[in-house]
């Protein structure tokens, strides 16, 4: 079978049957698609234990410039397609036989509360590009919406109810609650607006006169992100994912239950929402407060 038409009838099944977002499609295909670009193979027959071990190999080189996390991701993919291939009957190598590579357990790295609070407060201003900023600032906080679900915000939605139906990865949907200062945010935001646009946070052109552009892009809000982090003095790198993890952690240090937390975050597994706990757990302070060094006073 031509493995091209392989690929384009699992990713059909990952629509289908599994029910996987495009964003998902997209990504396992540029795997796929790399995969078959570097072995050159062009029928199922090709896919062996060797083309597969010489593929790793040109992951892990420097040609690849991958990560170790972005070469599991890879390992992954294929390891998912052999498992469609043979369950659909095809004569393919075993998914068991091809084991991940270990990597290191995620790190998050939190900045201090006072930080955080100086890139809330940076726009500055009553322009419509600056409450939009503040607006888009203080929804990521409050929500820990990744940047992804904040760019598909439409507005018309009843903000004082203080809550938002997210759809998130794997179409899966979920509420999330605006605090005051969010919920005051998006409506001097929105009140400003002059336009007829679906989406609740747009681009906006440079200019005196600034022109509606259309729904906001990831990417201009890692640029703002990163521009209010600069003009808050804060020396870390700052991402709108950052932003995420410091609403999980502000959660778990308040005293909030890893489940809820959780489910906030719209993870399916709870291990995923477990990095947060080696940063917030209190009783660990306690420990060592109360018997480490007791031999010295």
């Amino acid at each position: 079978m031509d493995v091209n038409e392989a690929i384009k009838d699992y990713l059909d099944y990952l629509d289908v049957e599994k029910n996987r977002s495009k964003a998902t499609r997209k990504s396992y295909a540029r795997c796929l698609e790399r995969f078959v670009r570097q072995t050159r193979a062009q029928s199922i027959s090709d896919i062996s234990e060797g083309t597969i071990r010489d593929f790793r190999v040109y992951l892990a080189s420097s040609n690849a410039g991958l990560k170790k996390r972005t070469q599991s991701y890879y390992v992954i993919v294929l390891r998912n397609f052999l498992k469609y291939l043979n369950r659909e009957g095809k004569e393919a190598v075993s998914p068991e036989r091809v084991e991940l590579p270990k990597v290191s357990s995620r790190q998050i790295k939190v900045v201090e509360y006072e930080d955080v609070e100086r890139l809330l407060s940076a726009p500055k201003g009553s322009s419509l590009k600056a409450l939009r900023d503040r607006a888009i600032l203080e929804t990521l906080f409050s929500t820990g919406l990744r940047v992804s679900e904040l760019c598909s915000l439409n507005r018309f939605v009843n903000i004082d109810r203080g809550e938002l139906t997210i759809r998130g990865k794997g179409e899966k949907l979920r509420i999330v609650f605006l605090s005051e200062r969010a919920r005051k945010a998006i409506k001097e935001y929105l009140d400003k607006r002059m336009d007829a646009e679906e989406a609740m946070f747009i681009s906006i052109s440079r200019g005196k006169e600034p022109k509606v552009l259309g729904r906001i892009i990831p990417r201009t809000i890692q640029r703002l992100v990163n521009k209010y982090a600069r003009a808050a003095g804060i020396p870390d790198k700052i991402t709108p994912h950052q932003l995420r993890h410091q609403f999980a952690t502000d959660l778990l240090l308040n005293g909030a239950d890893i489940r809820s937390v959780q489910e906030l975050l719209g993870h399916s597994n709870i291990s995923t929402t477990q990095i947060y706990t080696h940063i917030t757990n209190k009783e660990l302070r306690q420990v060592h407060k109360a018997f480490h060094g007791r031999r010295r006073n």
